[in-house]
């Protein structure tokens, strides 16, 4: 580079107040793709250039050694630092390269069934456990003691399906509390229910098979089932859970998924003899059933029903499970209880597609159950959620009278709320929306056009107070809503 060429770029480099290697390389780096320095212009010494910029020959040093490692840069031994050949002006006049392609019709659908709203911790989020009564004192002594007395073998890459320790507690849990059938070996602990059905969908299915799902049912298992290129078919759900009626019509599945034990978002409990003739259709059917039993722990008029896991005697359920509804979402941990022929398969398949980790909170969750902790809680917030259930009930009441059907409530985090007919339910959440209320609508939980108009009202992971706002704010938007019997 002559000296005119020096003395512009000493200009320009100080007019950038370049005071040390990260500035300098930054402009250099800048320039070169513009095209202000062009390919095989030579660059002052780095002596040179640290005395007219001032600044450490070190600074300059660098600064050129990591526009070299880059790329941008060549150093010839004996010659100097040039800037490299491939490097080329930009052209602004010429016309833009084609964009690569955008989402596939599989990543296309799948965005689309990801709506995920923004008031997920507000008041009437279903699915949302309380976490502030949640025992974090104690469960950050149990972490902590995990964390100290982890082998260094549990912080790297592991492949063993899970924590013994947690798949040993688990198994206790789930055979004494309800009614699986399974024992450690079969347990693989993954990375929330989400992921545990994702990896069913992928490994059990063809893309273009069909999934049988429940209408309305859950949105989660709509997405994994969409992820995994699956034709979803909506079964009905009457009081019974899915019903198998109009099976002989619909076309033959791969997959049966359903939520036996509380319907999602019904609430409806399958009675043995359906169980019993799914279990039938599955067979015949040569599918596979997918079991998800995301909150049976919380009922408040009878013990827990027992899984249909339990009375499958051909290895056709898996069974899903998730501590997000019963300890914290955050925790993201779920599990699978697989028959044994596929064990081996669903292991491996895991540790390669989510890389297994987590092992020291697994070893603190194994003494969280074993020590009773697990058991309490649940307790305490079987009881906790049973009231804040009949305080909304009150505060509805109090407010609408019965023009308001709510759901019976028997189990869950949830209650449906029935609105009239023709009812514009999308009007009323945009509404409570633009004042802070988040509301879920039956339609967001079904696949295809209902006449069904109702709400989903979370009432678990919010306090009373909170949630007693919340429940009057609801009642002066519909009272105030065209349609509305109980409008005064």
């Amino acid at each position: 580079m002559d000296h005119l060429h020096k003395d512009w770029l000493t200009e320009a480099l100080l007019a950038e107040h370049c005071r040390g290697a990260q500035t300098l390389a930054h402009a250099l780096r800048r320039w070169i793709a513009a095209g202000r320095l062009p390919s095989g212009a030579r660059l002052p010494s780095s002596r040179a250039l640290a005395a007219e910029l001032g600044i450490a020959r070190g600074s300059v040093s660098a600064a050129y050694e990591q526009l070299v490692a880059e790329g941008y840069l060549a150093a010839r031994h004996g010659s100097g630092t040039y800037v490299s050949a491939p490097v080329r002006p930009a052209t602004p006049d010429a016309p833009p390269a084609a964009h690569p392609r955008g989402l596939s019709a599989r990543g296309h659908a799948l965005v689309q069934a990801s709506r995920l709203p923004a008031g997920l911790t507000g008041a009437f989020a279903p699915g949302m456990p309380e976490i502030a009564r949640f025992p974090h004192a104690t469960w950050q002594r149990l972490l902590g003691q995990a964390q100290r007395q982890a082998s260094l073998e549990l912080f790297g890459y592991r492949q063993g399906g899970g924590h013994p320790l947690l798949c040993e507690a688990l198994a206790d849990y789930l055979t004494l509390s309800r009614g699986v059938r399974c024992d450690a070996a079969q347990i693989l602990i993954v990375p929330g229910a989400q992921a545990a059905l994702e990896l069913t969908a992928r490994l059990l299915a063809e893309p273009g098979d069909t999934a049988w799902v429940e209408e309305p049912g859950y949105g989660g298992a709509h997405a994994a089932f969409d992820a995994a290129a699956l034709s979803m078919h909506p079964m009905p759900v009457d009081e019974h859970g899915l019903a198998p009626k109009g099976a002989a019509a619909a076309p033959a599945p791969r997959l049966i998924y359903l939520t036996p034990s509380h319907q999602y978002p019904g609430g409806m409990v399958m009675p043995v003899t359906r169980r019993l003739e799914l279990l039938e259709t599955a067979a015949r059917h040569d599918a596979w059933l997918v079991e998800d039993d995301y909150d049976s722990e919380f009922r408040y008029s009878s013990a827990p029903i027992p899984a249909l896991q339990g009375l499958d005697r051909q290895g056709r359920v898996i069974y899903v499970g998730t501590f997000s509804k019963v300890l914290y979402p955050a925790l993201r941990l779920g599990y699978l209880v697989l028959p044994d022929a596929l064990v081996d398969p669903f292991r491996r398949a895991a540790a390669r597609l989510y890389r297994e980790g987590h092992y020291p909170a697994q070893a603190a969750l194994a003494h969280f159950i074993a020590d009773g902790h697990f058991a309490r809680h649940i307790r305490a917030m079987r009881e906790l959620y049973r009231q804040r259930q009949a305080l909304l009930r009150a505060v509805l009441a109090r407010e609408l009278g019965d023009a308001l059907p709510l759901s019976a409530g028997e189990a869950g985090l949830h209650l449906i709320a029935r609105l009239p007919d023709a009812f514009d339910e999308d009007a009323l959440s945009r509404r409570a929306a633009d004042e802070g209320l988040w509301l879920r609508t039956w339609q967001r939980h079904c696949l295809a056009p209902t006449d069904t108009r109702a709400l989903v009202l979370g009432y678990a992971g919010v306090e009373e107070q909170a949630l007693a706002h919340a429940a009057t704010h609801l009642a002066r938007l519909l009272q105030a809503s065209d349609g509305f019997a109980g409008r005064r």
